[in-house]
């Protein structure tokens, strides 16, 4: 992975945890995810004229992709509703990179040296450990939450590698990812009006304002990450992603005065050691 590309995901990296930061607006898990989604489609609507359409050959992706998108959303709305947000989002987002380390070599053909992989592992491992803070935690997570996590973190990777190959055929990865948070924006539109008819949309008025940062930051990070499929193996793109939840503990502990056990920094270390090997 060139330095470039390494630095840019790095930085969406922290962009993502800072939107995570910004989204505690006090809004239901639903409405938060249908507010982000309102204002990445409202934002990316505006750039979109500034790039070129995507090639006819990534249209099949772009539909799948809205549809993976969505995907997510969901499963991780029905996670939250049977565990707390510390662990179940850290556990999704920590299998992830396996996935698509896997299917991957198989499916793309995406070669990995022992190290690269061994790196992926480190950071996946990490974001786990992040999550469960040890066994004890783990034995409280109910199961259902343990199973919606584990669907959402394959809808994850089924996103990242739906975007990569997309992006990768489209011949314009800025292009792609703008049409691609437009889709999906008209489909939570669906879901909201589906769900809970036009209340969906008159209770966010009161979190605009943070909801229209988290969006914007949200929207930031993603598109670095869809630019990065192009340059470097999706996989390795995908474990530098999660670095986020390392960045998210460092606000936390040194921006929010919270505290972090020992098993966390074990996960933060480990999570490092897997950056510094991608290096390698």
């Amino acid at each position: 992975m060139e330095l470039i590309v390494f630095v840019a995901v790095l930085i969406s990296a922290l962009m993502h945890a800072g939107w995570n930061a910004v989204v505690k607006v006090g809004l239901d898990r639903t409405s938060s995810i249908l507010l982000l989604s309102l204002v990445q489609s409202g934002l990316a609507l505006v750039l979109m004229p500034l790039f070129p359409l995507p090639a006819a050959a990534a249209w099949p992706w772009l539909a799948a992709s809205a549809l993976c998108h969505t995907g997510y959303k969901l499963f991780l709305i029905r996670a939250y509703e049977h565990g707390d947000l510390s662990q179940v989002y850290p556990l999704a987002r920590g299998a992830a990179p396996l996935i698509v380390a896997v299917v991957g070599a198989l499916a793309l053909a995406e070669s990995m040296t022992a190290i690269k992989a061994l790196a992926v592992i480190a950071i996946a491992l990490g974001v786990a450990v992040m999550s469960l803070k040890g066994s004890a935690d783990f034995g409280r997570l109910p199961a259902n939450a343990i199973g919606y996590a584990l669907a959402t973190s394959v809808f994850i990777a089924a996103y990242s590698l739906v975007d990569g190959v997309g992006a990768r055929v489209s011949g314009t990865a800025s292009g792609f990812v703008m049409w691609m948070f437009v889709l999906d924006g008209l489909v939570m539109v669906g879901y909201g009006v589906a769900t809970r008819g036009r209340s969906a949309f008159t209770r966010l008025k009161p979190a605009l304002r943070e909801g229209t940062l988290a969006g914007a930051l949200s929207l930031g990070a993603y598109w670095i990450i869809v630019w990065a499929f192009t340059q470097a193996p999706i996989a390795l793109v995908v474990a530098l992603r999660e670095t986020s939840v390392l960045f998210a503990m460092l606000i936390a502990v040194f921006m929010l005065g919270e505290t972090a056990g020992r098993w966390r920094w074990a996960a933060a270390a480990l999570i490092v050691a897997g950056v510094a090997l991608i290096r390698i």
